[in-house]
């Protein structure tokens, strides 16, 4: 049974210029232990999909389930019950965490609304401590005392605390220095190896999404595109989008840099307040025939267990993406 189930989603926020579709008709699983990368460019709606999976923003329409529990209509205090279940990592680490509490305080929080015992919670935060790699000590210092790489570690250690099934990860390095990236991705992987925790990972980083990801969903302008098995849609994509985001992602490599083809994406993304007929990509896409421009695609299964937003099989015809396969992130 899936971990998290959600079917047709979308969020719909008003504007003083009209309404914005953030999140269209979105349906996804992510099952127990796996980690699910969801990718797009900025303002593309991940951020606001992740949101509305813990219903931190309203749904418009659409369904969502956690562990067998749909909690689409839930009343304030049974979704509490459920709430521990799944939990987030901000995007921001110094805006996630109240400066006016000491580190030992923010990550005892939930606990302690749990209904937690002052022991219990001192041994649990010790505990929380030693499994990001922080000094126990550090419990009573303050946020701003620390890095950034050190809040996101304060920031998972909270998420952790009621020992939840699902962690929504939204952008959590991203506001990182490139050189504590790879420690805090490699923190996620080996807390996951132990725990066996599930993640939603929301990123517009490739390089870091395929050091973490099991599953991919490409998204753009609030709809799914494409999703599959990661290494799958890595070797062979099956949507013109997903092959310009590929080919586009840098290399370490100079030489390969260099002798590499290239899909460059003309345009920008168009506004979702006036989002184009037919399928959403058609502006942009080097491959837009007449049919694109008026009828949208729908997601459709392809063998394999992959889908694609597209009219038409570019699998038969798609070359390998050449770009290069980076090694494990190190510190």
């Amino acid at each position: 049974m899936a971990l998290l189930s959600v079917r047709s989603l979308s969020v719909e926020y008003r504007t003083a210029r009209g309404t914005v579709r953030a999140v269209d008709d979105v349906s996804f699983d992510v099952l127990p232990g796996e980690t699910v990368a969801l990718v797009g460019e900025s303002g593309c709606g991940k951020s606001t999909l992740g949101k509305a999976v813990i219903r931190l923003v309203p749904a418009c329409d659409g369904r969502i389930a956690i562990d067998g529990t749909d909690i689409t209509d839930l009343p304030p205090r049974a979704l509490n019950a459920v709430r521990p279940k799944v939990q987030m990592i901000f995007q921001d680490p110094y805006g996630a965490l109240n400066p006016r509490h000491s580190v030992g305080e923010i990550i005892g929080q939930p606990l302690s609304v749990a209904g937690w015992s002052r022991a219990d919670i001192a041994a649990r935060v010790a505990a929380l401590m030693d499994q990001v790699a922080l000094p126990r000590e550090a419990a009573r210092r303050y946020p701003h005392e620390f890095s950034g790489g050190q809040r996101q570690r304060i920031g998972i250690a909270r998420a952790l605390a009621l020992r939840p099934k699902l962690i929504i990860c939204d952008e959590p390095v991203s506001a990182l220095d490139v050189s504590v990236r790879a420690q805090v991705i490699n923190l996620l992987k080996d807390l996951q190896a132990a725990t066996g925790i599930a993640y939603l990972f929301i990123s517009h980083d490739l390089s870091v999404v395929e050091h973490v990801a099991d599953r991919l969903l490409v998204m753009y302008l609030g709809r799914i595109v494409e999703g599959g098995r990661a290494r799958e849609i890595w070797e062979r994509p099956a949507h013109p989008y997903t092959r310009a985001l590929l080919a586009a992602a840098p290399v370490a490599d100079p030489k390969l840099a260099r002798s590499r083809a290239r899909s460059v994406l003309e345009g920008e993304l168009p506004s979702p307040l006036d989002p184009p007929p037919g399928c959403a990509f058609h502006t942009r896409c080097p491959l837009a025939q007449p049919r694109c421009r008026t009828e949208r695609p729908p997601l459709r299964a392809l063998p394999g267990g992959r889908s694609v937003a597209c009219h038409y099989d570019l699998l038969g015809a798609a070359a390998p993406v050449d770009r290069a396969v980076p090694i494990r992130a190190s510190a």
